[in-house]
């Protein structure tokens, strides 16, 4: 019998990809993961099982563009097909966050290629399946630097912007054919890369991913059920909803720009 869901979560071994993987293992719905880490992996997804998920785990660094070919390839065998793709992974860059204009170029193009390239390399591989079934949805989690200019935040900021124009070109390039591209920025969490960013701070005020994790989930489901009335209403010969409104959301509340 066939899962109600099939989702690929990066960045999956801890902070908000394993939280949300957990909401959805509940469900007992199917999970691809990734995360660096090959133990740090292993554990979460031994963790998913328990739960009631069947999951299909790789380590790998999104980085690695190959990485996203063979995870929807393995993916797409083991289950049939991706409905979620949530482009979790990101890498903060140095800590303490520099300057801009003492930002080391070749550590900011890691950032890039973590935060930009990795994730439209999983984009690239999975639309065709979810096209071809008319049924799918592109989550990427963003940040609020992506907007904010803080400074020191230029490198990963910058990354995230561009991940958030990606976003919004996508939905509306993606406007009624039943696949949707959403951003979805969680807010500060207590995490072992918000730490980072601010190290020797005291950040037990942040909420912790698990509970940021339902929100999230509430906006995904809502969104995947949108395009997917979006692509009926295309297919039975009304137009496409271009420019797709919209496509950036806040854990804790909502955003269109």
């Amino acid at each position: 019998m066939e899962r109600s869901r099939v989702w690929l979560v990066t960045g999956a071994s801890r902070g908000l990809g394993l939280a949300l993987a957990r909401e959805v293992a509940r469900r007992g719905e199917g999970l691809v993961i990734c995360a660096r880490g090959a133990e740090g992996l292993a554990q979460a997804a031994a963790q998913l099982r328990a739960l009631g998920a069947s999951v299909h785990a790789r380590a790998g660094d999104v980085a690695d563009r190959d990485l996203a070919r063979r995870l929807v390839a393995e993916g797409t065998e083991r289950f049939g097909r991706i409905d979620v793709l949530v482009n979790n992974a990101s890498l903060l860059g140095p800590s303490p966050l520099p300057p801009l204009a003492q930002y080391p170029l070749a550590q900011l193009e890691e950032v890039f290629a973590a935060n930009v390239f990795g994730p439209l390399a999983l984009i690239q591989a999975v639309l065709p399946g979810m096209l071809a079934r008319g049924h799918g949805l592109i989550v990427n989690i963003s940040s609020d630097a992506a907007v904010g200019g803080y400074p020191g935040w230029g490198g990963y900021g910058a990354s995230k912007a561009a991940l958030d124009l990606i976003t919004h070109t996508l939905a509306n390039e993606l406007a009624g054919t039943g696949v949707g591209a959403v951003a979805i920025d969680p807010g500060d969490m207590r995490t072992q890369m918000h730490q980072a960013a601010f190290p020797g701070e005291d950040i037990s005020d942040r909420p912790l991913p698990e509970e940021v994790a339902p929100a999230v989930l509430e906006i995904i489901d809502r969104e995947l059920a949108r395009a997917g009335r979006a692509g009926n209403a295309s297919a039975n010969g009304a137009e496409g909803s271009y420019p797709a409104r919209p496509w950036r959301f806040l854990a804790q509340g909502v955003v269109h720009p």
